[in-house]
């Protein structure tokens, strides 16, 4: 597998929490893997029906986080994430995004929208080659999890 990366792309997190929520501009869809739901109700003790909701369409996302009535993640408290150490892979990634472009390619792109694209360091290969890594090891993951999910219904 490979991948290519913005190469001039200076990024950092300014807190506004705009990524959490629903803007004039954008309504978000946070996309949820097996394996992250399965974590965060774990550790949550949420049931899932109470964060997510069932999704078609969008394989290997399977759920996308459910909001509240004003368009604000049910994870977002104030401008913090309440589940930031097991937040979804698509949080992690923002501003970044991921594209499968076939033929075992990805190519990260990065959304203007955000106002910390443009500010603090420069992102350097290193930086897209460890979370490259993390997508693949979760992508891993979730495959399995999915393996046994489908197993445990079928016992």
């Amino acid at each position: 597998m490979s991948f290519e990366y913005p190469k001039h792309v200076r990024f950092s997190c300014e807190r506004c929490a705009l990524c959490c929520r629903d803007t004039t501009d954008r309504v978000r869809s946070i996309l949820l893997l097996t394996i992250e739901i399965d974590r965060i109700s774990k550790k949550t003790l949420t049931e899932l029906d109470e964060f997510a909701e069932k999704i078609e369409g969008f394989e290997p996302y399977i759920y996308r986080m459910r909001k509240t009535e004003d368009g604000k993640c049910v994870f977002l408290k104030g401008n913090s994430c309440s589940i930031y150490q097991i937040r979804p892979l698509i949080c992690r990634f923002y501003p970044l995004q991921l594209k499968n472009m076939g033929n075992n390619r990805y190519v990260f792109a990065h959304t203007d929208e955000c106002s910390g694209i443009g500010t603090g360091p420069q992102l350097k290969r290193d930086f897209f080659e460890k979370i490259f890594s993390e997508f693949i090891e979760l992508m891993k993951r979730n495959s399995q999890a999915e393996r046994q999910r489908k197993n445990a219904v079928t016992v």
